[in-house]
């Protein structure tokens, strides 16, 4: 699972976290949701080891991402925003590189090729895929490694609605197997119905929980927070 306690990030006396204490549970699609500069993008930052907290704690899988960064490394993989490849590498040489960065089994390549729709594709460049086939090749990326953590910013914003749609399936799979699966969007509507629990974060801070199943504006009552990240 994923905890964090009081987590706060300054820059100078810019503070992006507040106090923000958050857990996303084994087996269950958690959204994070809220507007652009609520804490969304850092909070992923630090719990994937990439930005180190001012203070408070962090944990995935059990495991103190502060103190002990490589091991909750292993744990876990990461979908940034704005993917972006070395645009001579072929999708298939891509997915190589990474295979031996995480110490996976080649033998996953051609799965998460297809699990991803990128199989007819493999043999073309990163730098001659478009915005979508470019998403869908980070997804096939942090499928890769089979860990219990999988943290993704904003996954939907280059994909087609029918892949969005395949996306949220994927995620809610990877869940039913056991995992914790953490994601960033602001795109509410497109995942109503396709999560179980849904967060909201606003100025740094966890404001409460938003039933998953009433994000479309009709469905629900609107507080200021929502109002802002449609």
């Amino acid at each position: 699972m994923i905890l964090t306690e009081n987590l706060t990030q300054r820059y100078g006396r810019h503070e992006v976290l507040r106090g923000l204490s958050l857990d996303a549970r084994e087996g269950e699609v958690t959204l994070l949701i809220g507007s652009n500069g609520a804490g969304k993008t850092t909070t992923l930052r630090i719990l994937a080891g990439l930005g180190r907290a001012s203070s408070g704690s962090a944990r995935v899988a059990g495991i103190d991402v502060l103190r002990h960064r490589r091991r909750a490394q292993r744990q876990l993989s990461y979908l940034p925003q704005g993917v972006a490849f070395h645009p001579r590498l072929s999708c298939r040489q891509v997915l190589g590189f990474y295979a031996r960065l995480r110490g996976v089994d080649r033998g996953r390549i051609d799965h998460v090729l297809d699990l991803t729709g990128l199989a007819v594709h493999a043999e073309k460049r990163a730098g001659k895929l478009s915005g979508g086939l470019r998403q869908r090749l980070g997804l096939a990326t942090l499928l890769l490694p089979d860990v219990p953590v999988l943290l993704l910013d904003e996954p939907g914003l280059s994909l087609d609605p029918e892949w969005r749609g395949k996306l949220q399936s994927l995620l809610r799979d990877e869940a039913a197997r056991g995992k914790t699966v953490l994601v960033t969007t602001h795109l509410l509507a497109e995942w109503e119905g396709a999560a179980d629990r849904c967060l909201s974060c606003r100025d740094g801070r966890i404001e409460g929980e938003v039933d998953p199943d009433r994000l479309r504006p009709e469905n629900r009552i609107l507080i200021p927070f929502l109002k802002q990240a449609v």
